[in-house]
């Protein structure tokens, strides 16, 4: 992911690298999907605590952040790290470096994994969700094909995701059944640019 941002390879312009991409700038899909979280969020009578595996640029982040108690915000980008704690200050956001595959995560009630799956290999996918089990909330975001499709055909971590296989993730399916006690789709768009359906679930554990 370090070559990504160092190659701009997700487009953006000016002087700031630091671009995630479509994903969490195009309005259209940025948009529905922080209203389905703050929805979610104000359900609480308390603020809970929050931990976003790969929050990017966090242009997603800063517009949620004031709705939670505590907002661990981490990436595996060293660089990015440190732009984004130049850039936002805020008296309960905690950024850090870290390898979500082999390094503990933080506690919360909460974990949010936006469009990160789908950029790793099926062994890193399987070694990061053994540590889920400790939320009590999963809400995931994925690009997966339109109608039937095969799931989670193996890649090699980097840029590309499974859609240009005609596949995609799904972690209730082979090889990584997670386990649930309810999911719930929070929401479902289309991708104008790139095909396929962007899809967040909210899974309880």
């Amino acid at each position: 992911m370090q070559q990504v941002y160092d190659l701009n390879l997700w487009g953006g312009s000016g002087s700031d690298l630091f671009y995630s991409g479509e994903g969490s700038h195009e309005s259209s899909l940025v948009e529905p999907y922080i209203k389905s979280i703050i929805d979610f969020l104000d359900g609480f009578k308390s603020p809970i605590t929050l931990c976003d595996l790969g929050c990017g640029d966090f242009n997603i982040g800063k517009q949620i952040v004031n709705k939670v108690g505590l907002y661990h915000a981490i990436d595996i980008v060293p660089e990015l790290i440190a732009r984004n704690k130049q850039l936002f200050k805020f008296d309960n956001l905690k950024f850090q470096t870290l390898d979500i595959s082999k390094d503990q995560l933080p506690q919360a009630d909460c974990v949010i994994i936006r469009q990160v799956f789908q950029h790793l290999s099926n062994n890193e996918i399987l070694d990061t969700i053994t540590k889920l089990n400790t939320y009590n909330y999963v809400i995931i975001t994925e690009h997966i094909p339109e109608g039937d499709f095969r799931p989670n055909i193996d890649i090699i971590s980097g840029r590309g995701i499974r859609l240009t296989k005609k596949s995609g993730v799904d972690i209730t399916k082979p090889p990584f059944n997670l386990k649930f006690k309810r999911k719930r789709v929070l929401l479902s768009l289309k991708s104008k640019n790139f095909g396929g359906i962007i899809i967040t679930t909210l899974f309880e554990l």
